[in-house]
């Protein structure tokens, strides 16, 4: 008699599809012969050696489980960064133009039926361990991770993946963005809603507050809402998002004249962001703050214009005066790319985040635009392809009978076709 078939997993060349790794393919048939229901057991757990098994154990039981997945969206900050630090923002009141782009941070959440949690970062090819019936310390290994389970009162076992497609130090936000991605998951997991305010304020809190990371508001709350944002800041529960309503044309212009330029070094923002608070009642510092401030209010003014020239030229302004409010804001080899592009014509530009290295943003007439590439490229920078977002954080629960597969019939003129998948 001819064996009745099911579909379990035979092999596993990846494991993109189900949370686990990036850029990966799973391929599965299994017929209900023992020896070969063995085989394909033993090259599952073979493949999956260097991860904890048991989460499979859901699948090849022919049972089912759901995974939770969080997006959020990295931002570059076009101009008042560093406004939105305390003390700064609370005395004198911060300002930050922005937006997202189509670059994000992942967090995959797997429920399990125990106390353990195993949380995977597969930028940093680490597993961190923890039992949910035990308090959650931090010994800096995945510290982000700790915090936000802490936090959010996870008491439940789970297997969670990290993924990010930017750098840590890359001047995109990364770490807060890392931050919502987390917190906008389990969230999703424990059926809490959050609204954007509450949502960018308990990440900042976890990060500020709970971890002591140094630094400002923006990037949780760009994370947050996405999109064009003119955000204010008055301190903590007193910030205002103002999005912006840009005609998609100037969008798509500026999108076009920008060119995102990866330094090929990473800095630590928090201490470039405590050398700037220590220089905050310095009177060139202090007056340099200001000038970024009122900068970021004439640059929404000209984006909103459509005076794209102008905004590229403030760019330049602000850099300019971002310079003055810490020495290690900028080093010679980021001096040297950005002079390299204004030689080809570049109208202006910034290092994106609070500085050190990272990601060069660059305004360049679209006649020129080839010109400054090369020039970057040649100078050691790397670009990279990129796109505005608009929306902001995101969850949703992936299908529970993605591994019940079934074969796809489709009925066409001349026959019935069926696809074994």
């Amino acid at each position: 008699m001819k064996s009745k078939c099911k579909y379990v997993p035979k092999a596993i060349s990846g494991i993109n599809d189900c949370g686990v790794y990036k850029n990966l393919r799973v391929a599965y048939l299994f017929t209900d012969c023992k020896s070969i229901y063995d085989e394909a057991v033993s090259n599952v757990r073979e493949n999956l050696r260097h991860l904890d098994v048991s989460i499979f154990t859901h699948i090849l039981s022919g049972r089912h489980y759901m995974v939770i997945r969080g997006r959020a969206p990295l931002r570059v900050s076009f101009g008042g960064g560093g406004t939105d630090v305390e003390p700064f923002c609370v005395e004198q009141g911060g300002a930050i133009i922005g937006s997202t782009i189509n670059k994000y941070a992942y967090c995959s959440i797997i429920p399990r039926d125990d106390d353990q949690i195993t949380v995977h970062s597969l930028d940093f090819d680490m597993t961190v361990k923890y039992n949910a019936k035990e308090n959650y310390v931090c010994d800096g290994r995945l510290d982000l991770v700790t915090a936000a389970l802490r936090a959010m009162d996870i008491k439940q076992g789970c297997e969670v993946y990290l993924q990010c497609d930017a750098p840590a130090g890359s001047g995109l936000g990364t770490s807060s963005t890392v931050m919502v991605s987390l917190l906008t998951a389990m969230a999703r997991w424990k059926g809490i809603t959050l609204d954007n305010y509450a949502m960018a304020d308990l990440a900042y809190g976890v990060e500020r507050i709970d971890l002591g990371i140094s630094g400002g508001y923006q990037d949780q709350y760009a994370a947050t809402f996405g999109g064009f944002n003119f955000i204010e800041f008055h301190g903590r529960n007193n910030v205002v998002v103002n999005p912006l309503r840009i005609r998609r044309d100037i969008i798509n212009e500026l999108q076009y004249n920008l060119l995102l330029c990866y330094t090929g070094n990473i800095h630590v923002s928090a201490n470039i962001i405590k050398d700037q608070v220590s220089n905050y009642k310095k009177p060139d510092a202090f007056q340099a703050m200001c000038e970024v401030k009122a900068l970021s209010y004439a640059m929404k003014d000209e984006l909103l214009k459509g005076n794209l020239h102008n905004f590229g030229r403030l760019l330049d302004y602000g850099w300019e005066s971002k310079k003055r409010m810490s020495s290690k804001i900028t080093n010679p080899q980021i001096d040297m790319l950005y002079d390299e592009a204004k030689k080809a014509g570049a109208l202006g530009g910034k290092l994106l985040g609070a500085g050190g290295g990272g990601f060069l943003l660059v305004y360049c007439p679209y006649n020129v635009r080839h010109q400054v590439a090369r020039r970057l490229e040649a100078a050691g920078g790397q670009l990279m392809d990129w796109n505005f977002e608009l929306r902001g954080a995101q969850s949703w629960i992936c299908d529970e009978d993605r591994w019940d597969y079934r074969d796809i019939q489709v009925q066409m003129p001349d026959k019935e076709y069926t696809f074994h998948v």
